[in-house]
């Protein structure tokens, strides 16, 4: 497959990408664009077929669910059986947003998007590429992250097209991706709302919004073999590099002195900014992702850092982990994702 790339800096001077981008996406095609969380690989949440090519792009689980992606709340009623009044607040609040929202679904949601579910997940994007492209194809738009199945999201443009490049029709570019981390995804499909992804919109949020909220169990621990996968992002190894990755708890004189044990062994460090000078002293491989006291930098670096990794060709990683409080939860869901929930607490 022939894979077009083209750029998107000014909405109205590049509109004629826009319009190809969404006459693909109305036709059954796929085409890869920026969100403010993600890129994402997009097809017709409400073709079976284009669905189905989602999956074989990436390589990914078919009882993995995708999100579907729509520019305004009228295009929802149709994908859902009911809209209840807490998912009329929610959109309030958050939409346009890194915010995702399970309902049961209607009829007209195939099985392939819900990933064999009767919940579909729903998004409204804030991105104005994703959002003229979705609303010019007039369709709603199922996109997961727009890589292989497993590893590290892509932020930017080159990530999509160092995975993609002749598995997709199309791929968008707009400039690096504002969030770096994939939605928060709440699911009101029970009694209670229940948080299933954490994202940049944060737990404390969800509650002033909507009172109670309960935090799945799968957001830090691993799913057991055989249960239905209810959100993108929750049963497999995901985010990954392909080295062997321990999250390390520790603060910084335990972490730097954990590290100084490690001397002359081939290893990486995954680490803040303020622990770069003290590796480098140490002689040690070292990556940054992000500022220890800023989640929003290391929510948009991370994904980016483990893709260096690969680059540099490291083969063990050890990562300091991050506070898990706040945007925070959700670095540390990637992370503890990305090392196969092996960490250690020093």
């Amino acid at each position: 497959m022939e894979t077009k790339v083209a750029q998107v800096a000014d909405l109205h001077a590049d509109s004629r990408t826009i319009r190809e981008a969404a006459q693909l996406l109305a036709t059954g095609r796929l085409v890869v664009f920026p969100t403010e969380t993600v890129y994402g690989i997009g097809a017709n949440a409400l073709d079976a077929d284009a669905v189905a090519g989602i999956f074989a792009a990436k390589g990914r689980p078919q009882d993995n669910p995708l999100i579907a992606h729509v520019t305004a709340l009228d295009d929802i009623f149709p994908l859902v059986a009911d809209f209840p009044e807490s998912a009329r607040r929610l959109a309030e609040a958050f939409w346009p947003g890194p915010l995702t929202i399970i309902l049961p679904k209607s009829d007209a949601v195939p099985l392939q998007t819900s990933g064999g579910l009767d919940t579909v997940a729903i998004r409204m994007p804030s991105h104005p590429v994703a959002r003229a492209i979705i609303r010019q194809a007039g369709v709603p738009v199922a996109a997961p992250s727009a890589n292989r199945s497993g590893g590290p999201s892509p932020t930017t443009a080159k990530h999509c097209i160092a995975d993609l490049t002749g598995r997709v029709d199309m791929i968008v570019d707009g400039g690096e991706c504002e969030v770096g981390l994939e939605s928060t995804v709440l699911s009101l499909a029970g009694s209670v709302p229940r948080l299933l992804r954490p994202g940049a919109v944060t737990v404390s949020q969800l509650r002033k919004v909507l009172g109670e909220v309960e935090v799945d169990a799968a957001v830090t621990h691993q799913l057991e073999a055989g249960v239905a996968v209810r959100s993108p992002g929750l049963k497999y190894k995901h985010y990954a590099p392909k080295a062997s990755m321990t999250l390390v708890h520790a603060d910084k004189s335990r972490f730097h002195a954990f590290a100084e044990e490690k001397r002359g062994e081939a290893v990486w460090f995954l680490v803040f900014e303020e622990d770069l000078n003290a590796m480098k002293a140490m002689g040690a491989n070292a990556l940054a992702y992000g500022e220890e006291h800023s989640h929003s930098s290391q929510a948009k670096r991370l994904f980016s850092a483990l893709r260096e990794l690969d680059t540099a060709g490291a083969q063990t990683v050890y990562a300091r982990a991050p506070s898990a409080s706040g945007v925070g939860l959700a670095i540390y869901n990637r992370m503890l994702r990305a090392a196969g929930f092996h960490e250690i607490y020093l």
